[in-house]
């Protein structure tokens, strides 16, 4: 899908109910039996999970801030 997958998600971005880059190559989904930790998806892999919302949104920045620092 091309575009921005924050407007599909807008809804739960507003609630902080979970979190999805424009490119939709992060994420951070609500996880089963928890009230506000959050599971980071990159790729489709499981890689971290985030005690809240603020949390997760932040580890999702400084990741794409490293991977864009990273020489290629």
């Amino acid at each position: 899908m091309k575009g921005n997958y924050q407007t599909f998600y807008k809804d739960a971005i507003q609630n902080k109910q979970g979190y999805v880059t424009k490119d939709g190559s992060w994420a951070a989904v609500p996880m089963m039996g928890s009230k506000t930790k959050l599971q980071i998806i990159h790729n489709g892999e499981f890689i971290h999970v985030a005690r809240n919302y603020d949390f997760a949104v932040s580890y999702i920045k400084k990741q794409i801030k490293n991977e864009r620092s990273k020489p290629s």
